[in-house]
């Protein structure tokens, strides 16, 4: 499974739909929309999905709620709103460098992905668009 459908597993559960890699656009473009890739399990996260599914198929997702609930299971000081390191590491998902470069690949970062400042904030902001397009509730200071 991509890391970006583990991102939406563990946020939406089994029902979630992510938008596939490829229709992503470049760099600082807006994603075209939900796409029709299953989004499986939530691969080993802790943290259930809370509300239905995503995207056209319903009901919307409180992603600050899952997240919040998702950085306090884990015991550790996360900040999700601003890292996507610290999203990843919400969901237990690997936030490695080799982790995020797959992931900045899936969503097509033009980037150079040796420079991980810029490359982390790009997938922040991608992730959560992706999240958004979905069916996901955004926090307002998070919205593009």
């Amino acid at each position: 499974m991509s890391i970006l459908g583990k991102i939406m597993g563990a946020i939406f559960g089994n029902r979630a739909q992510a938008a596939p890699a490829e229709q992503t656009a470049s760099a600082g473009a807006t994603p075209a929309g939900p796409g029709t890739a299953q989004a499986g399990e939530t691969a080993g996260s802790s943290t259930p999905a809370a509300g239905g599914a995503a995207g056209s198929s319903g009901g919307n997702v409180d992603v600050a709620e899952v997240l919040d609930k998702a950085v306090k299971d884990s015991g550790q000081k996360l900040n999700w709103k601003t890292s996507i390191v610290d999203l990843m590491k919400a969901l237990d998902l690997d936030s490695s460098l080799t982790a995020r470069k797959e992931l900045a690949k899936e969503l097509k970062y033009t980037g150079d992905t040796n420079d991980s400042a810029t490359m982390n904030i790009w997938l922040h902001k991608q992730v959560i668009q992706k999240l958004k397009d979905n069916g996901g509730k955004v926090p307002a200071d998070l919205k593009d």
